[in-house]
């Protein structure tokens, strides 16, 4: 860290962020981006950055600052907005303090205060450079004035400059999450919006804006992750007095209801942390920022990441005492290490239809409770987990009959239903202790050691029942503060995010969850491209990746054992599958499975994730390499049919191209007697001892592969032989 002349440099990691902080001024971002070095010219860097005076323009240079405001000279959307009983907020904010507290390498953080006395605010920004490069950032405004202030907006930006001229966001729906859009970046606001009172199926993710081209391993970008679980906006602005003049910006934070945010004097809101990462080397080099900061987190899980099997796709809501407990034998059998009992086992649960709310085992069902099939599970040395879902409730439920004023809407009349089932307004404190009471009572009665929690519907006309206020953001942050307690009574119980699949993912949910549920499909190959792209900002041990039956109930596809387990194998590896029907090879194959992975868990979790740019139509090639660059694991997955007949040479992404490698062909993901009989020469001694290669042919030049067919792959394991 450096200051002079009013400016603050932050460098870490071949990153650097540039703030001006010159008091009785606009205190704004210079640059983020490639390191400017250790002693940074200010003259220079302010000389460069001023923009001339335009005709039919403002008559001073006009910047965009941290918080960029019309009454500065910005004219796209306002970075804050509202007003005072009627009166727009129009602030004009000058720094007045800044506080810096310096970390090793170069990180540290910021607290900038500015404020606008004849606008009646203060806002204090928190600018915090982490060791991996990643820029974290969010403003806090209090009204400082007597009369309420109705906050529409605050955003947290960074401008981009004129090489970024391309646009990357995710799209998708429930079962076909994480799909993505990209376009060009013109004049004008690339906006992205989720207003379904959870992070949402459509959730952008990572917006990422770069340069011509830009790939996984090539090209400059920029990217933002709005760690919230609520109502989101993202944005790419560009306004046409900044074209080729490096005014846009990359923005985003809490969308905020009409009316759901009112302060009155003295009273404070936050926004979300936003996450902002650069790369000169592409979204790889973007994404181990993001993975590298996210390790870094005190509450990353560190140990090994358990293979887990659900009950769910295995046998839905048909729930046997004597059918589960052959199938958590079957399971400890091959290797499982945790047996999580899904949704079905409390009163009257035969569909969902019923009991969503009455969190009281079925009796009937289940005589004499849980406990025997816990204790077999335990027996078999295999952790306890339970599905529970405490933000919903059906209408078929005493909960809902015996309260109908906890059910979030516009008292007497309830929004649509969704999955036969509505939203507990958790922000009211006597529906927290219930649902807190419940909740520490199973966990405590059956000493769980893990909870899927789900959430499995969007949130349409959220409002208080009691007010008719909008109630997003405090479903939200009562949504936290449940789960922050029930881990602070059980500090070791791990949970998941699970809303209908990927529907809540984010980093603001996953500060008190261990891991998400990244789709509720298990078709494997819709998954090899949902969870490519929810890799961008998780790291694979966060994401959940279960092998399932063979015909994949979302989608009526049917893929073979080998192509399923491969595609689990890149993430946190499970089973959702009855094996109690799977025949004895298959359960050999499971076992020799999760051996594999338990192996190759510390490379599959601490590695950097890399992508192929140059892919063959139809097919995926991705992996993890070590951080030192001495192993690594990629897989070779064709999806689809291509023009070609043979996809010619590939090359491995991530491949330490200065050292010598041995490849070894890993697990049976394929045929391997069809294919032995007319495969390429390096692939007999890659499927026995190892095939030895420079790193320059298996980076620059490529293998020829065999050729796979869809729902086909192959996973290589390459180790360096010579040193760096």
């Amino acid at each position: 860290m450096t200051a002079a002349a009013d400016v603050i440099v932050l460098r870490a990691a071949g990153a650097c962020v540039v703030i001006d902080v010159e008091l009785g001024a606009t205190p704004r971002v210079l640059h983020y981006g490639a390191d400017l070095g250790a002693r940074v010219d200010v003259d220079a860097l302010r000389a460069a950055l001023t923009r001339p005076l335009l005709p039919s323009a403002f008559d001073v240079p006009a910047h965009p600052g941290l918080v960029p405001t019309e009454s500065a000279g910005w004219l796209g959307r306002p970075g804050l907005a509202g007003h005072h009983d009627g009166r727009q907020l129009l602030p004009r904010l000058l720094t007045a303090s800044t506080v810096f507290d310096a970390a090793g390498d170069g990180a540290g953080a910021l607290a900038i205060t500015a404020n606008d006395a004849l606008a009646a605010v203060t806002v204090v920004s928190d600018v915090v450079l982490e060791p991996s490069g990643v820029l974290r950032m969010r403003h806090t405004v209090t009204n400082d004035g007597p009369n309420t202030l109705d906050l529409a907006a605050l955003d947290v930006s960074i401008p981009f400059p004129p090489a970024a001229v391309e646009v990357l966001d995710l799209g998708g729906r429930w079962c076909r999450e994480r799909a993505p859009v990209r376009g060009p970046l013109g004049i004008g606001t690339r906006l992205r919006e989720t207003r379904r009172g959870r992070t949402g199926h459509d959730a952008p993710l990572l917006m990422t804006v770069g340069s011509t081209g830009f790939g996984f391993r090539r090209g400059e970008v920029w990217g933002m992750h709005v760690a919230w679980s609520g109502d989101q906006s993202y944005a790419a602005e560009c306004l046409p007095e900044g074209a080729g003049a490096g005014v846009g910006l990359l923005r985003g934070g809490e969308l905020l209801r009409p009316g759901e945010i009112r302060l009155a004097a003295g009273v404070s809101y936050a926004t979300p942390w936003v996450l902002f990462t650069w790369s000169a080397g592409g979204l790889d080099g973007a994404s181990a920022r993001i993975h590298r900061y996210v390790r870094a987190r005190s509450g990353h899980p560190r140990r090994p990441r358990p293979v887990e099997l659900n009950t769910w796709e295995a046998v839905y809501f048909e729930h046997d005492r004597d059918h589960l407990t052959e199938l958590a034998r079957t399971a400890a059998g091959i290797g499982v290490e945790r047996f999580v009992l899904d949704d079905g086992w409390f009163t009257r649960r035969r569909d969902d239809t019923a009991g969503l709310g009455d969190w009281v085992v079925d009796d009937v069902v289940w005589p004499g409770g849980l406990h025997p099939l816990f204790d077999v599970v335990r027996q078999l040395d295999m952790e306890v987990g339970l599905w529970v879902e405490p933000e919903m409730v059906n209408s078929d439920s005493d909960l809902a009959r015996a309260h109908p004023d906890w059910l979030l809407g516009t008292a007497p009349r309830r929004p649509l239903e969704w999955r036969n089932q509505h939203v507990l307004d958790i922000a009211r404190p006597d529906v927290a202790e219930h649902l807190f009471a419940r909740l520490d009572a199973l966990v405590s009665e059956y000493r769980l050691d893990f909870l899927k929690w789900d959430h499995n519907r969007d949130l349409s006309e959220a409002v208080s029942p009691d007010s008719g206020a909008a109630a997003v953001h405090g479903q939200t942050a009562a949504t936290y503060a449940l789960l922050d307690r029930l881990r602070a009574a059980h500090p070791a119980l791990e949970i998941e995010s699970c809303a209908s699949g990927g529907g809540r993912v984010d980093l603001g949910i996953l500060e008190r969850t261990d891991r998400v549920w990244a789709s509720d499909t298990v078709d494997a190959i819709e998954r090899q491209e949902i969870q490519r792209w929810t890799t961008l900002v998780l790291p694979p041990e966060l994401v959940a990746s279960h092998v399932g039956p063979p015909r994949a109930h979302t989608t009526g596809r049917t893929l073979g054992l080998g192509f399923r387990c491969l595609t689990s194998l890149f993430g946190h590896a499970g089973i959702g599958w009855d094996l109690t029907h799977a025949g004895p090879a298959e359960l050999d194959r499971l076992a020799a499975w999760i051996v594999l992975y338990k192996e190759l868990r510390p490379l599959l979790h601490g590695g950097d994730v890399v992508r192929s740019d140059d892919e063959p139509t139809g097919m995926l090639i991705h992996g993890v390499v070590a951080a030192d660059g001495a192993a690594a694991l990629h897989s070779v997955a064709r999806l689809t049919t291509a023009p070609e007949a043979a996809p010619g040479p590939i090359r491995l992404p991530g491949i330490d191209s200065s050292r010598d490698h041995v490849v070894r062909v890993r697990g049976q993901f394929f045929d391997v007697a069809r294919h032995n009989r007319r495969s390429p020469p390096w692939w007999e001694a890659a499927s026995g001892n190892g095939f030895g290669a420079p790193g320059a042919v298996l980076a620059h030049v490529g293998l020829q592969f065999p050729a796979l067919m869809p729902g086909e792959g192959l996973l290589l394991h390459t180790v360096a032989t010579s040193g760096p």
